[in-house]
C-alpha cells in the first residue's frame, strides 16, 4: 500500500522504510548516496507503473478517452509540482529530463541575447552541469565566464560574489542553492537579489536545493530553476525546468518537432504557446505523472520535522567522523544552517575508490570521486572524497555502520 493513500503525516527515519520496497529486500543496507539518487517509495513506483499499464496513450494528441485521462493526469502532475515549488503558474514549468538537460536548454535557448565579451558568473561550488554548458556557449559565442571562489570551509565568499558583480556587470548568474559535493548551503535568496538588482537573468541549480532546504521560486524571485526528479524521490528521466514568463518568452526551444508550434507550412512554423513550445515530441508523460506521486509523498512530511531530522543526522554524522583518527572532513559544518545533505570526508592512507569498496563490503554505500564537482575539489586542494549522503530514510545506524567501514579500511591499509 503506497503512503498517498495514508492520511496521516509521516516521520523520517526507521520507521519509513517500510515505504521503500528496496530496504525490504535490502534490509542490512546503509544507503549513503542519496545525493546521487534517492531511493523510490512503494507510492512513486505504483504510479509509475499504474500509468504504464491503465493510462497509455499519448498526452495531448487523442480524441478518445484513455488519451485524455492521460492528459489530465499529466496536467495535473504539472500543477502539483508548480504548487510544490510555489509557482504562480503551472504553464511557467518545462518538464526536461533533469537538470542537466534544463540548464543546456538555458543556455543555448539564450545565446542569441548574448555578444562577444559578455559576462556569465558561476561559483566553484557547481556541478558540472552549471559549468560546461556555460563553457560550451562561450567556446561558440564568445562569452567570458567568471568564477566566484570559495573560502577555506567551503563556503561561497560572499564578498568575492559582490565584488565580481561590481567589477563585471554579468549578463547571467548561475548558481547552485546546496552543493552536491561538500554540502555547502548557499545565501540563495541574497545572492538572487544582488543579481537581479545588478541587471543579471539568475538561474539556480535547484537539485539538491528543492529536497533538502525547500523552495518558493516566486519569493526566491530567481529567473530560472532547475531540478532533477530522481534526487527527489521520483524516477529518473523527469525533471524541471521553472522560468519567469518574461524570460521564457526569450527563450528559443532547444528542440524543434511535434507538439511545440501551433502550425507548420513548407514555408516555415508557428510556436505553440509557453510551456509547449519547449516540450518537442512525446513528452516522458509516465514519468511525470510519477513526480507528482513523489511531490505527494514529499508532502506527507511535516517540513521543519525534516528539517529537524536531517541536522541532527549531519550533526551526529560530524561529531562522529570527527573523532575518528585520520578522518578529515570537507565543507562549513554543521550548525547556522550552512551545510545540508552530505558528509564529505577523507581518510589517510586510504583512497576514496579503495574505501567506496570496503564500505560496500559490509553493506555500506557512499559515493567516491570528484562527484562532478572537479572546481571545487580542486580549490580545496583534493582530487577525490568519499562522500556521504542522506535520505528521508537515513538513519543513526547508517552513521555507526559507516565508521565501522572507516574503522576496517584503516585497519586494512595499516
Amino acid at each position: 500500500m503506497g503512503v498517498i493513500d495514508k492520511n496521516e503525516p509521516l516521520t523520517p527515519g526507521e520507521s519509513i522504510k517500510g515505504e521503500f520496497p528496496f530496504f525490504a529486500k535490502n534490509e542490512n543496507i546503509s544507503y549513503l548516496d542519496s545525493a546521487a539518487t534517492t531511493q523510490k517509495p512503494t507510492a512513486v513506483i505504483e504510479s509509475l507503473c499504474d500509468s504504464m499499464r491503465f493510462f497509455n496513450a499519448n498526452v495531448h494528441r487523442g480524441a478518445y478517452h484513455l488519451s485524455a485521462l492521460a492528459s489530465e493526469r499529466y496536467l495535473e502532475a504539472r500543477k502539483e509540482i508548480a504548487e510544490y515549488i510555489g509557482a504562480r503558474s503551472s504553464d511557467n514549468l518545462i518538464f526536461v529530463r533533469g537538470a542537466t538537460e534544463g540548464i543546456n536548454a538555458i543556455a543555448r535557448g539564450y545565446e542569441h541575447l548574448l555578444n562577444p565579451g559578455d559576462v556569465i558568473l558561476l561559483s566553484l561550488l557547481e556541478h558540472h552541469s552549471n559549468i560546461v554548458p556555460w563553457q560550451m556557449l562561450a567556446s561558440k559565442r564568445g562569452v567570458v565566464i567568471k568564477f566566484v571562489g570559495i573560502t577555506g570551509n567551503g563556503s561561497l565568499d560572499v564578498d568575492d560574489f559582490k565584488a565580481k558583480i561590481n567589477q563585471f556587470s554579468p549578463k547571467i548568474v548561475s548558481i547552485t542553492q546546496l552543493a552536491n559535493s561538500i554540502g555547502t548551503v548557499t545565501p540563495i535568496k541574497d545572492l538572487v537579489d544582488i543579481s537581479r538588482a545588478a541587471g543579471a537573468c539568475v538561474v539556480v541549480d535547484g537539485s539538491q536545493g528543492v529536497v533538502h532546504l525547500g523552495v518558493d521560486v516566486e519569493q526566491l524571485g530567481c529567473d530560472f530553476y532547475v531540478f532533477s526528479g530522481h534526487k527527489m524521490y521520483g524516477p529518473t528521466g523527469i525533471g524541471v525546468l521553472y522560468g519567469r514568463r518574461e524570460r521564457l518568452e526569450q527563450l528559443e526551444p532547444l528542440q524543434g518537432g511535434g507538439d511545440m508550434i501551433s502550425f507548420v507550412t513548407v514555408d516555415g512554423f508557428g510556436l505553440a504557446d509557453i510551456p509547449q513550445r519547449f516540450e518537442a515530441g512525446t513528452p516522458a508523460f509516465h514519468e511525470a505523472i510519477a513526480l507528482g506521486a513523489a511531490v505527494r509523498f514529499l508532502r506527507k512530511f511535516p517540513e521543519q520535522i525534516v528539517k529537524k531530522h536531517e541536522a541532527e543526522l549531519l550533526q551526529k554524522g560530524w561529531d562522529m567522523l570527527s573523532a575518528e583518527d585520520g578522518v578529515r572532513l570537507y565543507g562549513p559544518g554543521p550548525g547556522g544552517g550552512r551545510q545540508a545533505g552530505a558528509i564529505s570526508f577523507e581518510i589517510d592512507g586510504v583512497h576514496p575508490h579503495d574505501f567506496a569498496t570496503i564500505a560496500d563490503s559490509v553493506n555500506v554505500q557512499v559515493r567516491a570521486g570528484n562527484h562532478c564537482a572537479m572546481p571545487t575539489l580542486h580549490a580545496l586542494g583534493v582530487t577525490a572524497t568519499v562522500r556521504a549522503s542522506f535520505g528521508l530514510y537515513s538513519t543513526e545506524d547508517d552513521l555507526k555502520q559507516l565508521v565501522m567501514a572507516i574503522r576496517k579500511a584503516r585497519k586494512m591499509f595499516a
